[in-house]
């Protein structure tokens, strides 16, 4: 169990971002990872259902593969997305009295994998009426600089909200939208690339800006990135057709901007209230 001290808090909210060498325990990240082959090449879900994006794009250089909402899909995801811990700890970071699962990103960036553009988590978003994200990823790879692994740029969550970005995927310059909006208001990049073994990872502002670069390594690298709301949020209506709200968007309800649980569960409360019926649906698993 991760147990963050009043400093870390101070760190991340002074830094955007807060590095952990480990988030869970090797073996954990170890079954994790086993479960890469079976979604992204044999399209296996072990529910039945299907994530609610599959983004295997082609090419050379390759690109990096996404697959979104994978718990809905693998129960040994789920139970790491879907912990209380996770609730709790991104609770903590966003002084926030209760943690509600945004979406998560199994990422697979092979060997020569392009870049990933710098941007800010929360600007896509706001469809949501309080787009203020904490976010974990989580490394199940040993990550180094060379290899394509995440990187930050320090105290970006404090220069304010710009526009989603031109090219996510496989951007010629990956720093282009973020250098203009430094340059433009007297601000320099401190670029934080994020290195530790499998099971640590960091947590981050969903306004800091942060990307990924080209794969130099001769290894694959592979991360769970998880992203949380607070959990008293609702719809923005004016928003569903910013960002990826065309696609989260299909949750809305008829006549009101509530969130289903179904779909956006709780995960962590002050109070221990956790969405009904998701801790049956983790065990699942081990009933077989």
């Amino acid at each position: 169990m991760i147990q963050l001290t009043q400093q870390q808090i101070e760190q991340f909210r002074k830094d955007g971002f807060l590095i952990v060498d480990k988030i869970i325990e090797p073996e954990a990240a170890a079954d994790i990872l086993e479960r890469f082959p079976l979604i992204f090449e044999q399209g296996l879900y072990e529910t039945g259902i299907r994530p609610d994006e599959v983004n295997l794009p082609e090419g050379s250089p390759p690109f990096t593969r996404q697959i979104c909402n994978a718990w809905k899909s693998d129960l040994t995801i789920a139970r790491q997305v879907l912990s209380e811990q996770m609730g709790r700890v991104c609770a903590q970071l966003g002084g926030w009295s209760g943690t509600r699962l945004m979406i998560d990103n199994l990422l697979w960036k092979p060997v020569a994998g392009r870049s990933i553009g710098f941007h800010q988590d929360s600007m896509y978003s706001t469809w949501i009426d309080k787009p203020e994200l904490v976010s974990c990823w989580l490394a199940l790879d040993q990550t180094t600089a060379a290899g394509g692994t995440l990187v930050y740029i320090r105290g970006s969550h404090k220069w304010g909200e710009a526009k989603p970005i031109m090219q996510f995927h496989g951007p010629e310059d990956d720093l282009k939208e973020v250098r203009e909006w430094a340059a433009a208001n007297d601000l320099e990049l401190e670029l934080v690339p994020i290195e530790v073994p499998p099971g640590g990872g960091a947590f981050h502002d969903g306004w800091l800006w942060h990307g990924s670069r080209i794969n130099n390594a001769d290894v694959p690298r592979r991360a769970l990135a998880m992203h949380y709301f607070q959990a008293d949020i609702e719809f923005n209506p004016a928003n569903l057709k910013v960002g990826n709200g065309p696609i989260y968007g299909r949750y809305k309800k008829f006549g009101s901007n509530e969130l289903d649980e179904s779909y956006f569960p709780i995960t962590w409360t002050d109070t221990g209230y956790r969405s009904p019926g998701l801790d049956e649906y983790l065990n699942e698993g081990h009933e077989k």
